[in-house]
């Protein structure tokens, strides 16, 4: 399920047949999503090059309050330039690359995902990490205390999808502790799996840390200790293919910038 976020102009067609188908420790600065340490080969616009135009960026679902906050800077920084987002779970974002989806930058909730779009990307670099948090609705009706009655069967839980990053974070902290999940549903990504918690459907939900934060009181948070287990990186990579890659490049420097660094921080994420 793809959700979009504010944006000035529509997304092409031929983005929107595309999607169709298919949030404090913080480290010592910005990083290569390979490891090494230092920027990659994206974080800034060459010489020259104008910032100007549409610049379209696919990001991950729990990016979408802190992009659309960070492309309004973006666009008041770069008068000639309009910031078109589309927000989804990191793995169909990734497949709808791999088939053509028109794109200037791709920022995904983990490595992997990354790694799988990785043909039609120039090296991407970490700009923030985030971790896991049990979200339950408020006065938490189903009495949960702990990732251990997530594997309780008299308990309506939501997980996301084992495919998107957060699915694969949260089957990671399940292993870590020895249980097995007992979800009553699975949803294509983050914010899917949170808003079943805030219409009350489940007792509880895996989510990111960010994204409760964003919920405010719509939802309680539980933090526990395997969380430390899967703590996601997030990488950002400008497309091989860009329509507008001097755009997407200044964005990839804002990332990575102290203004990007501290509006991620304030939404609950750690450094990259």
């Amino acid at each position: 399920m793809t959700r979009r976020g504010p944006r000035r102009r529509a997304i092409p067609a031929a983005l929107a047949a595309l999607l169709v188908l298919g949030v404090l420790g913080c480290a010592s600065g910005p990083g290569r999503a390979d490891g090494a340490s230092g920027p990659g080969t994206a974080t800034s616009p060459a010489a020259g090059d104008a910032v100007a135009g549409e610049l379209v960026v696919l990001a991950a679902a729990s990016l979408q309050g802190t992009f659309t906050e960070l492309a309004a800077v973006f666009e008041e920084a770069h008068p000639g330039v309009t910031v078109t987002l589309s927000f989804g779970g990191s793995s169909a974002l990734a497949r709808q690359l791999l088939a053509g989806a028109p794109a200037d930058l791709f920022a995904a909730a983990s490595a992997a995902t990354m790694a799988d779009a990785a043909e039609v990307t120039e090296d991407p670099v970490v700009f923030a990490r985030n971790t896991l948090e049990i979200a339950v609705p408020p006065g938490n009706p189903g009495a949960v205390s702990g990732l251990a009655d997530l594997a309780d069967p008299a308990r309506l839980i939501a997980l996301c999808a084992v495919e998107v990053p957060c699915g694969a974070a949260s089957a990671r902290v399940l292993e870590v502790a020895g249980l097995a999940p007992a979800p009553d549903t699975y949803e294509a990504d983050v914010t899917a799996t949170l808003t079943k918690v805030v219409l009350g459907e489940v007792d509880a939900a895996l989510v990111y840390r960010t994204d409760v934060l964003a919920a405010g009181d719509a939802v309680e948070s539980i933090p526990f200790p395997e969380a430390v287990a899967a703590v996601n990186d997030y990488p950002v990579a400008v497309l091989t293919d860009a329509p507008n890659p001097a755009a997407a490049r200044a964005f990839v420097a804002l990332l990575l910038g102290n203004e990007a660094r501290a509006v991620l921080v304030a939404a609950g994420f750690a450094g990259g």
